[in-house]
């Protein structure tokens, strides 16, 4: 009896994984996909920095299932971007991990079967090769990074990340987030309120070390540099929406304050639409609103999208499963999401290239 072992009481399996060394070797970043990525950070970095007036559009689904629905929808929003390149920079929301209050789905990467099995080497691959497609159109690729180790296997590809409102408090994820070489996005919290975001920011722009991966897979501590390039994204909490020009200068006030980037993104779903897709639009319509009326501190704004409208429960038969429906939240369909941004662009294109040059200093 007390022989036992006391260790690992609750695992049942402790399986090994690919590397990230391995599966990049597989499934490289070479080429016009690479170029276009590099190409995708740098746009960013000057939008963030004020030396490119455009805003950039965060625009896609919820979440992706499907990869095929989801390469649809790439070509689609490619050709939208042409059109519209020169006001807004639309950047692909391309969503493999989601957090659960509880328990549900988790994503393309944790059971890209959506049954189950957690073929988690699988769906690292099929997220990593969608990726890959979709960087090869010139199309930039956007993501939220939820688990500290999966950036190791993806993070290559992706152009900007969004930290959630459930972990931007978190220190492992401001840690992971200050070593990321793409631009960052920390949502205000779940309460609406803006502490946790503020001091995810000051936090991220240092360097930290912590315990992490490294491509070979071996367990390392990291030394990080800070990433300059972290800005808040007002996603509404508990109290409503926060998205309208009252709470943006409140905003604006607080960032000050905190003596943090002034860059504000504004996520026209979440609770700024009470999760009803349908008013995303609405609150795009408020956003290039404030913009027209002088606003300084908007560079972006996020869209949950798809190629149909709304969202659908996962069948136990997926062959019930409605193509280019979101299986998260609700989305709107692609006819709103040219419409609306088509319309934004119209309305915007005269304007931006007049707003104030240099209100976010410019980093070395």
């Amino acid at each position: 009896m007390h022989n036992e072992s006391i260790d690992d009481q609750n695992i049942a399996s402790n399986e090994p994984l690919i590397t990230p060394e391995q599966i990049k070797n597989q499934l490289p970043l070479t080429g016009a996909a690479l170029q276009s990525v590099r190409s995708a950070r740098e746009t960013i970095f000057n939008i963030l920095d004020r030396k490119d007036q455009r805003l950039f559009v965060v625009v896609g689904p919820c979440s992706i299932h499907d990869v095929d629905a989801a390469m649809e929808y790439a070509h689609r929003l490619q050709t939208l971007a042409e059109e519209v390149k020169d006001t807004l920079y639309l950047v692909m929301r391309v969503y493999f991990e989601k957090p659960r209050t509880s328990v549900g789905w988790k994503g393309l990467i944790n059971d890209p079967y959506m049954d189950d099995t957690f073929k988690i080497e699988d769906g690292l691959r099929k997220g990593r090769k969608l990726l890959l497609d979709i960087a090869s159109l010139g199309l930039p690729t956007s993501t939220e990074a939820l688990d500290p180790i999966s950036p190791q296997y993806l993070q290559d590809i992706i152009a900007w990340s969004a930290i959630g409102a459930r972990t931007t408090e978190s220190q492992t994820h401001r840690e992971m987030s200050s070593g990321l070489s793409s631009p960052v996005g920390f949502k205000n919290g779940t309460d609406g309120g803006l502490t946790v975001a503020i001091n995810a920011m000051q936090s991220v722009s240092s360097p930290h070390r912590f315990l992490g991966i490294n491509s070979k897979g071996q367990v390392s501590v990291v030394t990080t540099k800070g990433n300059p390039y972290a800005h808040v994204v007002l996603r509404g909490g508990g109290a409503g929406p926060n998205y309208d020009s009252v709470h943006v200068a409140q905003c604006e006030a607080a960032l000050k304050k905190g003596k943090v980037s002034s860059n504000i993104m504004i996520d026209c779903s979440h609770a700024n639409s009470n999760k009803d897709p349908a008013v995303q639009s609405l609150v795009l319509k408020d956003v290039t609103h404030q913009i027209l009326e002088g606003n300084q501190s908007i560079i972006g704004v996020m869209l949950e999208s798809n190629l149909h409208f709304g969202n659908q429960s996962i069948p136990k038969d997926l062959s019930q499963l409605k193509y280019g429906v979101s299986v998260t939240d609700g989305c709107i369909d692609w006819a709103e999401t040219e419409r609306s941004l088509r319309e934004m662009a119209g309305k915007l294109r005269v304007v931006l290239p007049g707003r104030t040059c240099g209100s976010e200093p410019a980093r070395d």
